[in-house]
């Protein structure tokens, strides 16, 4: 199998030099990597997440980076979190609508309501809120990017996982209209889709009662048999905010290894 080698990113140039860059849920395995990865690249980076003792960790030796406790549901703290970064690094040049949370595993007909709102809270409603925090700020800047973390989950059903899928169907249609209605602000919105990323999320269980993805899933039919890396989104992201992909908007980016796909074609074939 092999490995994504990591090493090539000590070589990108600073694309977002003075850029700042506000990360919901970012104390996590992922938003960590998209933390990591635009301060690599000149960024000022605030990171958002309700872990207040690991967000603030992460930031403690990162004088271009700040901490700040929020819950992507309220109102209130991502008002916040745009002022922490405005006022210490200035007007929003991308935002990424990092933060979400996964469904535990359910027939529609046994599920509970509260974790379908729970989840449509966290992964939808939240980054509706963000978008409505981040768009004065981003327009202050002249323009900018906003990044949604959807996932492969939005292109398909999944069985047992009604209230995730949901979630992230409707990341895709928030995110074409971000992009219809933020276009002429010069603000470019789009949505990357991940397939299973090696982190927290599919490693640790999510109820004590049904294994982590991590211990029942196998790549061996994918295209690209391994499980991908965080810094492998983390790198996509790192491109649809930048100048690179200045002509895309509204668009789904989908890095699954082909998992979409279906089987590939086995090597003796």
């Amino acid at each position: 199998m092999v490995r994504y080698d990591a090493t090539r990113e000590k070589n990108m140039i600073n694309r977002f030099d003075g850029t700042t860059v506000l990360i919901s849920g970012g104390a996590g395995g992922q938003g960590a990597a998209h933390m990591r990865a635009f301060l690599r690249e000149g960024a000022n980076v605030v990171i958002g997440d309700i872990a207040d003792d690991r967000g603030a960790a992460l930031v403690q030796d990162e004088p271009r980076a700040e901490y700040v406790h929020l819950d992507v549901r309220s109102d209130d703290d991502w008002a916040a979190a745009v002022q922490v970064a405005e006022d210490r690094f200035g007007p929003l040049g991308v935002l990424v609508n990092n933060a979400g949370v996964p469904s535990p595993a359910a027939l529609i007909e046994h599920g509970k309501v509260e974790d379908w709102r729970r989840i449509l809270d966290v992964n939808l409603t939240g980054q509706y809120l963000g978008i409505r925090a981040a768009v004065p700020s981003l327009r202050r800047n002249g323009g900018g990017s906003i990044v949604n973390i959807a996932s492969m989950a939005a292109d398909t059903g999944i069985a047992f996982l009604s209230p995730y899928v949901a979630s992230k169907w409707g990341v895709r249609g928030l995110t074409q209209t971000a992009a219809l209605e933020l276009g002429r602000d010069n603000i470019r919105v789009n949505a990357v889709h991940p397939g299973v990323i090696r982190t927290p999320f599919i490693t640790e269980a999510v109820t004590p009662d049904e294994p982590p993805v991590s211990e029942i899933f196998s790549p061996d039919a994918l295209a690209i048999t391994r499980i991908a890396e965080p810094e492998e989104i983390s790198n996509m992201v790192l491109f649809l905010a930048s100048s690179d992909a200045a002509f895309a908007t509204g668009s789904d980016f989908v890095v699954d290894g082909g998992l979409l796909l279906g089987p590939a074609v086995p090597r003796e074939a």
